[in-house]
């Protein structure tokens, strides 16, 4: 008899504890329940707030701000080598924090500490913000923290303590060489908890030219991950990151922990609460039109290609 309680404590204990976990529609399976995005309140209370993360930018009734100034880029030009990982839920690069942002109102000077990926499946809509209702097929968020910080669960306690630069990707018909470190690494990866050692690569690498990120919007947010503290100064860049459908793909070939293949990792877009969303540019008009433009000019290199 006493077994049987211990054993029935111990089945207690360890629904609590699967409970607890947290994962994307696209993982749920009858043999490994878990509290998907819309239970996420079940993991933490946070993610039922008002500012949450990601949304639908609305590029008609974004309010154009001219103290969102270009950018300070510091570091991203450095080489550096970093493990790649499978966490299980995404994949992830550990940064040491020597590149750095400022200026464009953020407030104070952050530091790179990580970056990861939100993707769809084989190429298809799978970035976590969207705009005008569109969503890309992948998106990735570089994340910074204040300087004074030395870590993200103490820079979340601050309201503004983490900066966020998100980065949305489109399909082309050629691949890209600068992202074969990464895109090579991922066949190596396939399991949560795997990793593999890549560089010398450099953030500049990975991101637009400078002088594509001067147009960008900006809105005052969350994680978009349990615990969702809504401690995050979101940038989403207008320009977008080019390739080719294979690239889009392969992150399509990693495992999420209950051996399910690891696509749709992103979360639905949240209410947006009557917080205002601004926009860089000093162009109201330029807004709508500066997407038609790069849609069309991206359909025209993919012709000549």
């Amino acid at each position: 008899m006493f077994a049987f309680y211990l054993f029935a404590l111990f089945a207690s204990i360890l629904r609590i504890a699967v409970c607890a976990d947290w994962c994307y529609e696209s993982q749920f399976s009858c043999d490994h329940k878990c509290n998907e995005p819309n239970q996420w309140t079940e993991v933490s209370a946070s993610c039922n707030g008002t500012s949450q993360s990601p949304i639908n930018i609305v590029t008609k009734k974004v309010a154009v701000n001219s103290t969102l100034t270009p950018l300070g880029f510091q570091g991203y030009q450095e080489a550096f080598h970093s493990i790649i990982t499978n966490n299980g839920h995404t994949v992830k690069l550990n940064l040491s924090g020597t590149a750095k942002i400022s200026g464009g109102d953020l407030g104070a000077t952050y530091k790179a500490v990580e970056l990861h990926f939100h993707w769809g499946k084989d190429g298809g809509p799978g970035s976590e913000h969207t705009i005008d209702g569109e969503q890309y097929p992948m998106e990735m968020h570089i994340v910074h923290i204040k300087e004074m910080y030395s870590s993200l669960q103490e820079a979340v306690t601050d309201p503004a303590g983490v900066a966020v630069l998100g980065f949305l990707y489109e399909e082309v018909r050629s691949s890209t060489k600068r992202y074969d470190s990464i895109i090579d690494a991922l066949a190596n990866i396939t399991h949560p908890g795997s990793s593999l050692a890549v560089g010398p690569l450099s953030l500049d690498l990975l991101i637009p030219s400078q002088n594509e990120l001067k147009n960008y919007f900006r809105y005052k947010g969350s994680l978009t991950t349990p615990n969702c503290s809504e401690s995050v100064i979101w940038t989403v860049f207008q320009n977008t990151i080019l390739l080719s459908k294979s690239q889009l793909s392969a992150f399509s070939e990693l495992q999420f922990e209950n051996g399910m293949t690891m696509v749709r990792t992103f979360r639905p877009v949240q209410p947006l609460n009557d917080r205002p969303v601004y926009y860089s540019s000093s162009h109201v008009a330029s807004v709508s039109a500066i997407l038609v433009v790069n849609t069309v000019l991206i359909t025209f290199l993919t012709l000549l290609e």
